[in-house]
């Protein structure tokens, strides 16, 4: 089965089922799913960085400090945040990412989806999905702070971030 062919659960403004859909499809009709976005660091606590391949069906050659993706029809998004964070870091046996918060990102032009976010230490050694990443490395925080002006970001993974810090300022 490809990537546009699985399938979704559909979710309103509030995060309760309305239907399914294959994601190819959910994709071209902009209707609300859900998805997982997991803040990956190694033991140094330096954050997995990447750009996604140019054959991604969203955001393709963009850069993301998340690893993550579509939460599956009747998956959890706890499921989903450890099946994604192994499959693209290609890594098996990670600790289960711990949940921070969710909020619905809303990019405009039918680009609106549920986000899940969650944070994992991974001090396997990574093996990243050829198929989903390009390029990769762990980076400083400072270094990703660096990089923020002069890489082009996922706009969903860039709003997930700014949460990220506002969400960890007020704590």
């Amino acid at each position: 089965m490809s990537a546009a062919d699985e399938i979704l659960d559909i979710v309103d403004e509030n995060d309760r089922v309305t239907g399914q859909s294959p994601r190819g499809e959910a994709y071209a009709r902009g209707l609300r799913h859900r998805c997982a976005f997991v803040l990956a660091r190694d033991a140094e606590g330096r954050i997995f960085v990447h750009r996604r391949t140019p054959t991604k069906l969203v955001f393709p050659s963009y850069y993301d400090m998340f690893v993550g993706g579509v939460v599956g029809a009747g998956e959890s998004y706890d499921d989903a945040a450890l099946r994604e964070a192994e499959e693209e870091l290609g890594v098996s046996g990670l600790p289960r990412p711990g949940f921070l918060f969710k909020f619905l990102y809303d990019g405009g032009a039918g680009r609106s989806w549920w986000s899940a976010v969650y944070e994992v230490r991974c001090e396997l050694p990574v093996s990243p999905q050829e198929e989903e990443i390009a390029w990769h490395a762990f980076l400083t925080p400072d270094e990703l702070a660096r990089r923020l002006p002069e890489w082009e970001w996922t706009p969903d993974g860039l709003a997930a971030y700014e949460r990220l810090h506002a969400y960890r300022a007020a704590r």
